[in-house]
Formats: structure tokens, sequence, C-alpha cells
């Protein structure tokens, strides 16, 4: 019995010692500058994390001014996650979009908008039936501005609701791009099974609250 208080005592300490080494990691992530990224051909990029990201990429390419959306992981501090790496929860990683847009069109702010309204902003680590970290909701800014933007509207929304939001904000650092397989997953599998249960009812609900928004093409 004494032996196995000491080796339970070794393996408490040794558990103990590498989630404070992760939460460290991470909240150098947290703490670190942000990373603007520049126009390319009159497009700017954004980046939101918001539980699946093949419900996420399908809401945000039915948005006007959008030019494409690409899935992907973000909000970590390891190189190269994958989503099986991710789903883990141990790479810090969330499942992220990057939201290629035209500003002339579509503003930041506006996709801030897009982001709250499209989940449920009250929920933490996850969004409906996909729960833990690698779920977790996170805006990630790029500059002063953007941040202010985030932080103005996370709050005018808790009063609202008169509850606790759920999103992070990050400064942004880098977007890894998710396996092939994932990209517009929805739009290619339309009949897969949580497609059907979760992401097109989602996305559906978002369109029926923002039919101004939408593209011609997302109306139908």
């Amino acid at each position: 019995m004494k032996k196995l208080v000491i080796v339970l005592s070794i393996l408490l300490c040794f558990s103990c010692h590498n989630q404070a080494q992760t939460n460290l990691k991470q909240q150098a992530v947290i703490n670190a500058d942000p990373i603007e990224v520049p126009l390319e051909n009159g497009l700017a990029k954004a980046y939101f994390a918001s539980g699946c990201f093949w419900c996420v990429e399908a809401i945000y390419e039915s948005v006007k001014g959008v030019d494409e959306v690409i899935s992907g992981y973000a909000g970590g501090f390891t190189d190269n996650p994958t989503y099986e790496l991710s789903n883990t929860g141990r790479t810090g990683h969330a499942e992220a979009v990057e939201v290629i847009y035209n500003p002339n069109i579509v503003s930041f702010s506006t996709l801030v908008d897009v982001y709250f309204g499209s989940q449920d902003p009250t929920q933490f680590n996850g969004q409906g039936p996909d729960r833990g970290s690698q779920y977790r909701s996170i805006i990630f800014y790029q500059n002063e501005g953007q941040k202010k933007i985030i932080l103005d509207k996370k709050t005018a929304l808790a009063k609202r609701l008169d509850a606790k939001i759920g999103a992070e904000v990050y400064p942004f650092q880098k977007f890894w791009i998710a396996e092939g397989y994932h990209q517009d997953f929805e739009k290619r599998n339309p009949n897969q099974r949580y497609v059907r249960a979760v992401s097109i009812p989602r996305l559906n609900r978002f369109k029926e609250k923002f039919p101004e928004l939408l593209k011609e093409s997302a109306k139908h």
C-alpha cells in the first residue's frame, strides 16, 4: 500500500507539472502580440473558432463579400496540428476558419456579428453536441482596432443576455490549414449524418436570422 501511495504521488506530481507547462504555453499564446495579415488582391483575412469547422465554414461562405473560407486550426501552442492530435485537446488548438473577404463589401465588424449570431454565445468549451477545448469559441484579432470591436460587441451581448459569453479573445498568431477532406465538407457531403443533424440546421438558423447578409446563391 505504501508503495502504491508513493507511485500515485509521483504520477500526480508529473501530471500537475505537465498541466502547468501546458497552461504556461497557452498563456504565452494569449499574451503574444497579434500578427496582422496584409491585404492580398484587395482581400482581407479574419479568423474565428466556433465549434465544428464544417458548420462555421458553411455559414461564412453564405455571407455577401466573403470570397472563400478555409477550415483549419488556430489558438494553440504546437506546430503542425492534425485533426487527430487537435481532438485530444492537448495541442491548445481549436477548430477554426480563415475567412477571406472583401472589406469594401463586408466589414470585420459585420463578420463578428455573424460570429456571435450563428452560435450559442453562452456555451463554454464547445458548441452544440461538440464538447471540449478543441471546439471552444475564440475570436482572433490582428490589431487593437479589431480587438476593441470584439470586446465592445462581447460586452454588449453579455449585458443584453444577462449572461457570461463563452468566446475567448486571442491575438492572431498562425492558422494551420486542415486536411483536404475537411474543406467544403458540408457542401460535398450533404447527406452525411452529422451534416444533416447539426451543420445544416445551424446554417438554416443563421440564414433565417440574417437574410440581409446572404449571397443570392445562399438564399435558396
